[in-house]
């Protein structure tokens, strides 16, 4: 069921949230699938309603960055990047702390995902909330209220907040004492880490988006290609031209390239063909989607 996001409808996902349910809400990156994150059957109908992997941790999203520390150890460079980037589209991996949290959502490890999002629900509908993509789990993430219903019917309240803004999942940065260790790329880039933080090398366990086949249509990905080939259709690039076409920039790609996704995968082609994009700024996080969509094809 698609709603308008308005001030009226957040009352009403705030009371579905309270009550256990599920509720998909917009955010900056891509629309989540919200659930109490202290409410232990919200939390496992999350995995089930996804057919996420029980090992694959959730990220904790708060509404007020001065909640993290109820949840997580919110060392010096934490509290730096926290500083720098919330609300915003950062995930920081950081030591658990004792709280009233449901289990489940940290998948058994000693470490919890934070992230305070920069959305207009957020001084509306209290955290903490356990949110990933409201998407199938390995499918490409929605950004649009509609990629949602596609996903799970119309027995799910989604709060349609117009297109996301900026179309990739957050940058996921572990903190140790060393620095912050880069898990998954985002639209924060390495480069505005390191201007906050020394970039430092850290275990990569116990963090969500790390899958090595995920955000993939049905349909093979040939990544890195200036035509189509035969029963190919050509998402294209700045000087590549398509079928589609992400733009001429990396932030338009950003906010197209999981649309542009989905519309190849309901044509009639067979397989998927995405132009060259850049391995700089944000295009690091472009291509680390387009190679797990490929993964295996």
């Amino acid at each position: 069921m698609i709603i308008p996001s308005t001030i009226e409808t957040y009352a009403r996902a705030r009371a579905a949230l309270a009550r256990g349910d599920l509720v998909a809400l917009p955010t900056e990156t891509v629309y989540g699938l919200a659930g109490d994150a202290r409410n232990p059957d919200a939390v496992a109908a999350i995995y089930a309603r996804k057919g996420r992997p029980a090992t694959n941790p959730l990220i904790t999203h708060i509404t007020d960055p001065g909640q993290a520390g109820d949840y997580g150890i919110m060392t010096p460079h934490a509290q730096t990047l926290a500083g720098g980037f919330w609300p915003g589209p950062l995930t920081l991996v950081v030591e658990r702390k004792p709280s009233d949290l449901a289990g489940g959502a940290d998948a058994g490890f000693p470490t919890i995902a934070i992230r305070c999002p920069d959305t207009p629900w957020r001084t509306h509908i209290p955290g903490p909330l356990v949110m990933p993509s409201a998407n199938r789990s390995g499918h490409v993430s929605p950004t649009t209220a509609a990629h949602v219903e596609a996903e799970f019917g119309d027995d799910l309240l989604i709060l349609d907040g117009g297109p996301c803004a900026g179309g990739l999942e957050s940058t996921v940065v572990r903190i140790s004492e060393a620095g912050a260790t880069i898990l998954r790329p985002g639209s924060i880039t390495s480069d505005q880490i390191a201007a906050l933080v020394p970039l430092a090398d850290a275990p990569k366990a116990g963090s969500p988006g790390l899958l090595a086949k995920h955000y993939a249509p049905s349909k093979p990905v040939r990544l890195n290609a200036t035509h189509a080939g035969d029963s190919e259709i050509l998402i294209g690039f700045a000087g590549v031209a398509g079928d589609i076409s992400l733009g001429d920039t990396l932030t338009e790609a950003a906010h197209r390239l999981y649309a542009a996704l989905r519309t190849a995968d309901d044509s009639p082609a067979r397989a998927i063909a995405v132009a060259p994009l850049p391995m700089t700024g944000v295009g690091v996080a472009l291509n680390d989607r387009l190679a797990r969509a490929a993964k295996g094809r």
